[in-house]
């Protein structure tokens, strides 16, 4: 694994095709505009697994939504970017100047034009299954799943591997929720390095 991966404090990535299956259903309930999304659980428990890795997260999207809001404040994400302009990198950048973090040190895993601006400048930049050819072309690893459907579960597999620190991530996992005792040892026939 590259010194990319190891050196990365920052997981960025993309909402609506990338977190979510690229679905929105909009629907008016009582006369009030409401607005769902799909997300994989799976997903959201690969990004609680980063705790304590080193590795902060952020999830910038293009198109503000309050169902992202929700998402990001159910799994403790501080870091939300939804800009209306679609000007990504300008509002990263403004984020890592404010955590003094370098381009260099950012993993992004996107889907979509509106993300090649970001994923030109990043350390790390990754695309999901069904991300476009342009995107792809970009990526340092494309995921086997699509997005919504465990892309993010699957990269943040590959960093954590790529860094050494799944098994250990895992460990803490199951010892926050009191479900293991002893040491964590990988299934047979799992994806372990």
């Amino acid at each position: 694994m590259s010194d990319a991966v190891r050196g990365i404090r920052l997981f960025a990535l993309d909402v609506d095709g990338v977190l979510t299956d690229n679905a929105i259903f909009l629907g008016l309930v009582g006369g009030a505009r409401v607005e769902f999304k799909r997300f994989d659980i799976q997903d959201g428990l690969g990004l609680r697994l980063l705790g304590g890795c080193g590795i902060e997260v952020a999830l910038v999207s293009a198109r503000p939504s309050e169902a992202t809001t929700l998402r990001a404040t159910e799994l403790k994400i501080d870091e939300l970017i939804q800009v209306a302009d679609g000007r990504k990198a300008a509002a990263m950048q403004e984020m890592l100047d404010r955590k003094e973090i370098a381009w260099a040190q950012v993993a992004f895993l996107g889907d979509d034009l509106a993300d090649v601006p970001v994923m030109r400048r990043v350390g790390l930049p990754l695309a999901v299954a069904n991300a476009v050819p342009e995107v792809k072309a970009l990526a340092a690893h494309v995921t086997s799943a699509p997005g919504g459907r465990g892309a993010v579960r699957e990269a943040v597999e590959y960093l954590l591997r790529g860094r050494g620190q799944y098994e250990e991530a895992v460990e803490r996992y199951l010892r926050s929720r009191d479900l293991a005792s002893g040491t964590w040892h990988p299934a047979p026939g799992s994806r372990s390095t």
